[in-house]
């Protein structure tokens, strides 16, 4: 067992930072929110990890059972590591800190990372269930090269990756700008305005979605936002 610093308080918050609080801990299970990943996937993504800290980081949570390897192709070549049902647990602690980190986002700095897989997660974390329409229907988001959809049924809405069928409205643009509009920093208005982002669908839809990630639309209530038709 490997041997870490403790707060030593006898609470469920410091028990829980024990396992969870340390630097890029949370960033790790993050990576793991999207499914399992192989290791120099994680790597990859963790731009300012070194490959050590990261097997530690990896090898204390499968320790504690946050986390375990798993074989995706059931022939020993190709192990990658996923959430344990502990693990998961933590989903909607990390999507509720990410909502909450919106408030602080600033400019895009050179030396940010930034990757589109995230998109998803974040617009994870942006639904808001109290605001879900009485209309089954589908959102689709195509930032970079990764594609996913909101799916609006039955009174519910939930992230889904890979492409919706018969989506009612689709945006398009870059993690970056998916970021920026995500944290209220650019309106979608602007987005389009400036090209950063394109929308095509239902007007209406555009404007559920909107409001089922709290989004200002950034034109007045009595206007159409430009949407290009389907």
């Amino acid at each position: 067992m490997t041997t870490k610093r403790t707060y030593q308080q006898y609470c469920g918050l410091a028990s829980g930072l024990d396992v969870v609080g340390e630097r890029w801990t949370l960033l790790i299970v993050r990576e793991l929110l999207m499914g399992p990943a192989r290791y120099s996937d994680m790597l990859a993504n963790l731009p300012g990890l070194g490959t050590n800290l990261l097997a530690e980081r990896l090898k204390f949570l499968v320790e504690r059972g946050v986390v375990e390897q798993v074989d995706l192709r059931g022939t020993g070549s190709q192990l990658a590591y996923a959430l344990t049902p502990v693990g998961e647990r933590l989903r909607p602690l990390i999507l509720g800190l990410a909502r909450w980190g919106m408030e602080f986002v600033g400019d895009l700095r050179p030396e940010d990372a930034v990757r589109p897989h995230w998109g998803f997660l974040a617009v994870e974390s942006m639904l808001d269930q109290s605001k879900v329409s009485d209309v089954d229907e589908n959102y689709e988001f195509r930032v970079d090269d990764q594609v996913f959809h909101v799916q609006v049924s039955g009174g519910r809405a939930r992230a889904v990756k890979g492409a919706a069928v018969d989506p009612a409205m689709v945006a398009k643009t870059d993690a970056a700008t998916f970021v920026q509009v995500g944290a209220g920093r650019l309106t979608p208005l602007l987005a389009m305005v400036t090209g950063r982002l394109s929308l095509q669908g239902d007007m209406e839809a555009v404007v559920r979605c909107c409001d089922l990630l709290g989004l200002e639309t950034g034109v007045p209530a009595r206007q159409s936002p430009p949407v290009a038709a389907v």
